[in-house]
């Protein structure tokens, strides 16, 4: 898409002059070319509370999803004198949440790319990443996957309350082999345990610190004996 840098910082001035800046007097537009090449505007808005003041980047990103959403192809950003202004910290890591990566941002002497001026940036792929990880069952055990029962109970480590737990094959199977499959890492959180325990079957049992077994695995517990 062709990017008409002097349209674009036009119309970051003309936000700039309905900047709410009275407490700084530092006056601040921002204009962005969405993907589908309609302009989206905003200003900085100052308050009386410091903290809740807004970057004119804020406003942009508001304005973008109110009229209709998209990605931000390009971004011009100007201070009071309507030369191009870098945008703070925070402000980047709006732009690549809405434009990415490869999103411009007028810069002197050239435009910028949102990649270099936050590099290694965190963003929705990261959580989307993170979100689909879970506990890995040794390419040795597959063939065990979804039967046994995981056994989590509390541990010591250094003296400090830990929980792990096993994975014994022989309940829930036939009876005729048994043994433990796998014995857990330790986890500082019952929940990290569990999940260990439920990527592996789906009867996960939780031994508590009195010694008392809860049923935590998928569904109702199994009747008393199976």
């Amino acid at each position: 898409m062709e990017i008409d840098w002097e349209r674009l910082r036009a119309a970051a001035v003309e936000a700039m002059r309905n900047a709410y800046a009275p407490y700084s007097n530092f006056p601040v537009g921002v204009a962005g070319l969405v993907d589908d090449g309609r302009v989206v505007v905003g200003c900085n808005v100052e308050n009386a509370s410091y903290g809740v003041t807004l970057c004119a980047e804020c406003g942009l990103v508001s304005s973008l999803h109110a009229t209709g959403g998209g990605r931000l192809v390009a971004v011009s950003c100007v201070g009071g004198d309507g030369e191009p202004l870098m945008p703070c910290g925070r402000c980047r890591q709006l732009l690549y949440e809405h434009g990415g990566g490869e999103c411009l941002v007028e810069a002197v002497p050239r435009p910028l790319r949102v990649s270099e001026l936050l590099p290694y940036a965190f963003g929705p792929e990261d959580l989307a990443a993170e979100a689909s990880k879970e506990p890995k069952v040794p390419s040795r055990l597959l063939r065990w996957r979804g039967r046994g029962t995981v056994f989590v109970h509390p541990d010591l480590a250094a003296g400090q309350r830990v929980w792990t737990g096993y994975w014994d094959r022989s309940t829930g199977t036939d009876g005729k082999e048994t043994g433990i499959l796998e014995e857990a890492p330790t986890w500082g959180n019952v929940d990290d345990a569990i999940a260990w325990g439920r990527v592996r079957t789906p009867r996960v049992v939780l031994i508590d610190e009195e010694g008392k077994m809860r049923w935590v695995g998928e569904g109702d517990p199994p009747p008393d004996g199976e």
